[in-house]
């Protein structure tokens, strides 16, 4: 794990080295989160391929911004800077949600550096209106009075129903806790990123790449 300056910010970046299979994976977390989130994935996965598990600016432990909307081109251009950075291209690209919307923009601008990609819990749509109104509020709230007191709020937003009634994953649902209540209070310029984010979807039928799509049933922030 290591520090690396991409694009002019400072990222967080885990790089496993070089698979068996000299193909690399890279991983982009969603809002919210860091690149623990793909621990599981990267623990699976690292004898066979290299995989490179990074922070966005503005989250986990990468440099935090003074934007105030941290968005979607910004990302996207900071995923090719470290992909080139790393000698790494063509990659396999897994993003989750905000992952995601980096993910399908990439293969759109830069297909050469891709070999396929994941999209996971992910659309190429805006916010929902209805959900701009909600988001903003939550933002303003954890913005000034911190996250501790909303964390009732977010987690039926990240979690589906069946996660968090079930009493088996009582351990998981409070490691996923632990880790929202690192965020530092800046996140809300990632925030206002996501939910400000224009559409994609007339850029969809330009995409080439190979791509496996993934979505929970019980998805509430992109069902």
């Amino acid at each position: 794990m290591s520090f690396r300056t991409v694009n002019g910010a400072r990222l967080f970046v885990e790089d496993t080295g070089r698979g068996a299979s000299g193909e690399t994976i890279v991983f982009s977390h969603g809002l919210l989160w860091n690149n623990s989130l793909f621990g599981p994935q990267v623990a699976a996965l690292r004898a066979r391929y290299r995989c490179i598990a990074y922070e966005h600016r503005g989250q986990g432990r990468s440099e935090a911004s003074p934007l105030r909307a941290i968005g979607m081109d910004l990302l996207t251009d900071d995923a090719a800077a470290l992909i080139e950075q790393a000698g790494a291209a063509p990659v396999h690209f897994c993003g989750l949600s905000m992952g995601g919307f980096v993910a399908m923009r990439l293969a759109r601008r830069r297909p050469d550096l891709l070999r396929s990609m994941i999209l996971i819990a992910t659309t190429a749509d805006p916010e929902r209106p209805e959900n701009v109104r909600r988001y903003r509020r939550l933002n303003l709230a954890a913005r000034w009075l911190g996250h501790r007191l909303l964390i009732g709020r977010v987690m039926p937003i990240l979690f589906g129903r069946s996660f968090l009634a079930d009493p088996r994953r009582a351990e998981d649902r409070a490691a996923a806790r632990a880790t929202l209540l690192t965020n530092r209070r800046s996140i809300w310029r990632a925030v206002n990123g996501v939910i400000e984010r224009e559409g994609f979807h007339d850029e969809l039928p330009r995409i080439e790449t190979p791509t496996l799509i993934i979505v929970g049933e019980d998805d509430t922030a992109t069902p």
